[in-house]
């Protein structure tokens, strides 16, 4: 669907006295914002890629080279929370510098220099970030002026944070676990790695439970008082996190901020249509149908690889780098009222820059999209009609599996570099090999095999039916094919080189799998037209699972 203007928000839902943020104003909030070197806006692929390589570096240096468990533990999650939590590194710098201190003395010195040089310019550059945040919290407020309205359903109960606390108690809960057993590994080295381990999780414990305190106190606070509310425009990305735009930006050009919200109904509503004084209402079969037929349309929504429509909204509370918001925006259906939503993350904003770059970026991927699915239509029309049609794992998944081998041969031969390995290591390498022997058979020999009546995709107990009316969305995400039907979804993951591909112009497998896929379910002349048969389909997977789970055995045995 198409839409030439922004969906229009009603004038009863717009507050009194509530200013447009024009791009004018916008763009002296964006001068307030902090350079990129203070960390303003890192993904969280690379957040926890980083994180996970501090760690790993932090578990070697305390296993060979000496370094306190509680130190090494420590850089890794200031680490996290320099790139993603700056708010806590006021406390965990200090910590970290008296750690350094007290172990220097049996740490090599330029290590010591090393790692408290890290430490200081990290904790000046978030000095530079969190300082910039009362500059964009002042200049937001001013462009709304006068205009403050209380938030929608100010009195509704508070439900940010639940789930990061819930998280936040279950890893303090697993790092209590993995400490109380670090002294049950076989070796001195292997006790101060579980310790690090322990002590990281933790940490990770601790930041989650921050992160629920810091996102519950900042809801609170909103909804307290009347909030600062300005008129601003919203799109929901490929990915549905909400972008800002300035009101006067119909085209969305250029995004202010990002952020994740989210919607919910109160369990309490007495007009959901249930109550017990409702003779019409649904009753609990009903109930359940349409919640998952919303969480279907989510679903769609998520795996629709286009951003949503342009909105109008309505944006309560001054937004600076960490902010929490509410907003008020049109919905895409317009025969449902306006749609409130809240901040179920903190406000990232955009330098000016970045948002063209990032709005570039969609394009490209937009037209490549579309490129490919025009690609695909082609080939199948052009094609002679096929009774059937087949594909199965190739270089790609070749590639994957013996990666994933790589890495389990790696890890047995790193448990046999000691004498003796305790029954502890042998019990992990044995659950990460049967993990990885399933894993190895479906990427080998997996195989879709499409005909009249749908779909047939391989699996451990054999070949699954899906029929075109069920399926979904073919979409290939990153490394990962995924192919969601009605209730259920299948997926592989394989490598990929994006920047080769543009280079030279070539394809990914899974992306012609994909837009060739979608071309046959949207149109019913381009599927085959014969029915498969139970050669063609496939055969059971498991039979190579077990092979492998047992060749991994045999390797464990021959080890021990």
């Amino acid at each position: 669907m198409s839409y030439d203007e922004p969906l229009r928000l009603p004038a009863a839902a717009i507050p009194d006295g509530c200013r447009d943020w024009t791009a004018g104003r916008a763009a002296h909030w964006s001068a307030a914002l902090p350079p990129r070197w203070t960390f303003l806006r890192v993904r969280r692929s690379i957040a926890g890629a980083v994180t996970t390589l501090a760690l790993c570096a932090g578990a070697w240096a305390a296993m060979l080279g000496g370094l306190w468990p509680s130190v090494a533990a420590g850089f890794a999650v200031y680490v996290l929370w320099v790139l993603a939590r700056p708010e806590l590194v006021w406390a965990g710098a200090p910590a970290l510098l008296l750690g350094l201190a007290l172990q220097a003395p049996s740490l090599p010195w330029p290590v010591t220099v090393a790692g408290a040089l890290v430490v200081v310019a990290s904790w000046a550059a978030v000095a530079v970030r969190l300082r910039a945040r009362a500059a964009q919290l002042e200049r937001a407020a001013r462009a709304a002026g006068d205009g403050t309205a209380r938030v929608p359903d100010a009195d509704a109960p508070v439900r940010r944070g639940r789930f990061l606390f819930l998280l936040g108690l279950a890893v303090l809960v697993l790092g209590a676990l993995t400490g109380a057993t670090a002294d049950l590994w076989g070796t001195p080295e292997d006790h101060r790695g579980s310790w690090v381990m322990a002590l990281c999780l933790t940490g990770l414990g601790a930041t989650s439970l921050a992160s629920a305190w810091l996102g519950r106190r900042r809801a609170l606070a909103l909804r307290r008082a009347p909030a600062p509310v300005l008129r601003v425009l919203v799109r929901d990305d490929a990915r549905g996190t909400t972008e800002v735009y300035a009101a006067d930006d119909p085209a969305a050009l250029r995004p202010l901020f990002t952020v994740d919200l989210t919607s919910y109904d109160d369990p309490d509503d007495p007009d959901d249509g249930s109550g017990p004084g409702s003779d019409a209402g649904p009753g609990p079969g009903d109930a359940d149908a349409q919640a998952a037929e919303e969480l279907e349309r989510l679903l769609d929504a998520a795996d629709d690889g286009t951003p949503g429509p342009v909105r109008e909204a309505v944006l309560f509370g001054a937004p600076f780098d960490g902010a929490e918001v509410v907003v008020l925006s049109a919905d895409e259906d317009p025969d449902q009222p306006p749609l409130t939503e809240w901040s179920a993350g903190p406000v990232r904003p955009l330098s000016p820059g970045a948002g063209l770059r990032r709005t570039a970026r969609e394009k490209a991927r937009e037209e490549r999209d579309r490129r490919l699915e025009r690609q695909a239509r082609r080939a199948v029309v052009g094609r002679a009609p096929a009774p059937v049609r087949r594909w199965r794992a190739g270089w790609p998944d070749w590639v994957a599996a013996a990666l994933l081998v790589q890495w389990g041969v790696w890890l047995t031969w790193a448990g046999s570099a000691e004498s003796g390995p305790s029954p502890w290591r042998l019990g992990l390498v044995a659950a990460v090999g049967l993990y990885g022997a399933v894993r190895v058979a479906v990427k080998l020999a997996w195989r879709i095999t499409a005909d009249r009546s749908g779909l047939w995709v391989t699996g451990l107990r054999g070949p699954r039916h899906v029929p075109w009316d069920d399926i979904r969305s073919v979409r290939r995400r990153s490394f990962e094919l995924k192919l969601r039907w009605r209730d259920d979804d299948w997926s592989v993951a394989a490598p990929r080189w994006a920047w080769f591909e543009r280079r030279r112009g070539l394809v990914h497998p899974y992306d012609a799998l994909a837009a060739e896929l979608s071309a046959m379910r949207e149109d019913p002349a381009l599927r085959p037209t014969g029915e498969s048969t139970a050669p063609e389909r496939g055969r059971p997977l498991w039979p190579l699972a077990v092979l492998l789970a047992l060749l991994w055995a045999a390797a464990l045995a021959v080890w021990g």
